[in-house]
């Protein structure tokens, strides 16, 4: 059965209507939003979560017995609870709340990196990965002296994983994308995960893009730290994660001092607090929480695997549209294998700027991204200085894929002028 015979489960209309901004019009067109690798668009139910929290029932967490301060701590814990829940957590105790994916990735390198590896360990990192997963090994790189390997990608845009069990010979970590921002491919983190700790490696997974995206099961991919963000999830930005294992959380140094953190301080010292409290010092962003956790039942009354098959059936779509009417004029970035893909396609006309590209689209509503997408380094094993980006969600249909093509028939003529 081809994929054209598959029938999308999502009710793209019905959707679209949740979420306020895209009745908007930009230039007097419709508002085709092809962006939502950088961040999502919120629904209503968001919105309306996040508002209702404000005028309710805001207070400070954990630290008021009266009655809207802890209705204020049940939010901010359900949010736990869900994110549990959507990752399918042993415990929601192990989710641990950040402003992003950034500083979680940070967290574990300040943190378990810091009091684990010394100079002369290495970390496996991928070519493929977003510079959040990048940087602060260079960081930990440069401190501590640790060497930093890079597994390569193949011809059609994977991870060589024939190079893998040389790579983690003596590594300590292997920090990995869930899904490529960029290629838009999925990464079997199982199989990674299988190798990486037969190698005595734990595995870091930069899940940013896969979590929105795609059922993700963490026991089932059986890695150590889980990374995820709020705002690509169509959440709101400022809150964001990570899943450990539990006993690994229990023996890493808290990442940052001051309140909440804490059970206990003295003049000589301080015991820090239980999980996941010990990494979330400070008052946290209570509100995003509640709209985080808005966002995870809204996706979880959509369904995972209804994300998934609608945005493969819409990969697809596009991905012939794009050859159809460009042919190589147009080079895409990534595999035709919707089974191991999302819906995140990256192009490049051969003599037209990626940035000029994205304002012409402008004009015709399409909202796309041009430049590096915070992967340089891929970038240059890819030979290019940036590609136009086209990523679609749950609010995408195949008429948006129309606009973007009719929009880029638009860009391709201006530039032969």
């Amino acid at each position: 059965m081809s994929v054209t015979d598959v029938r999308d489960p999502l009710d793209v209309d019905r959707i679209k209507a949740d979420f306020p901004i895209l009745i908007r019009q930009v230039h007097g067109k419709r508002l085709v939003y092809l962006d939502s690798a950088n961040s999502s668009q919120k629904p209503l139910a968001v919105i309306d979560a996040m508002d209702r929290h404000l005028r309710e029932y805001y207070a400070n967490i954990h630290r008021g017995v009266y009655t809207i301060s802890e209705e204020s701590t049940a939010a901010y814990l359900a949010a736990h609870q869900k994110v549990a829940r959507l990752l399918n957590a042993p415990s929601w105790r192990e989710i641990v709340f950040t402003k992003n994916i950034t500083e979680a990735i940070n967290l574990v390198a300040y943190t378990w990196a810091r009091a684990n590896l010394r100079e002369g360990d290495a970390i496996v990192l991928t070519e493929m990965e977003h510079h959040s997963n990048i940087v602060p090994w260079h960081i930990l790189a440069a401190e501590r002296g640790i060497e930093l390997r890079w597994l390569p990608i193949t011809s059609d845009y994977r991870l060589d994983t024939d190079e893998l069990p040389r790579l983690l010979d003596g590594a300590k970590l292997l920090a990995v994308a869930g899904m490529s921002n960029v290629l838009g491919t999925i990464n079997d983190i199982p199989a990674l995960t299988e190798v990486a700790h037969a190698a005595g490696a734990l595995v870091l997974v930069d899940a940013a893009q896969a979590v929105p995206h795609l059922p993700v099961d963490v026991q089932a991919w059986g890695a150590d730290f889980v990374g995820f963000t709020g705002h690509k999830m169509l959440g709101p930005s400022g809150i964001g994660g990570m899943w450990a294992r539990e006993e690994l959380l229990d023996a890493m140094p808290p990442f940052l001092g001051g309140g909440e953190m804490i059970s206990d301080v003295s003049f000589e010292g301080f015991t820090p607090n239980e999980l996941p409290w010990k990494f979330e010092a400070g008052t946290m962003p209570i509100v995003e929480a509640t709209g985080l956790g808005a966002a995870i039942d809204y996706l979880e009354g959509i369904g995972l695997d209804a994300v998934r098959a609608h945005e493969r059936l819409l990969a697809g779509y596009t991905l012939r549209a794009l050859r159809e009417r460009f042919g190589d004029r147009l080079t895409i970035y990534g595999h035709d294998d919707l089974d191991t893909r999302g819906a995140v396609i990256s192009f490049l006309f051969e003599n037209i700027h990626a940035h000029d590209v994205s304002q012409v689209l402008d004009e015709d509503g399409v909202c796309v991204r041009a430049g590096h997408h915070c992967a340089k380094p891929l970038m240059r094993v890819l030979g290019v200085p940036a590609t136009t980006r086209a990523s679609f969600y749950v609010y995408n249909d195949e008429a948006d894929a129309d606009a973007l093509v009719d929009a880029l028939v638009t860009a391709e003529k201006f530039f032969a002028v």
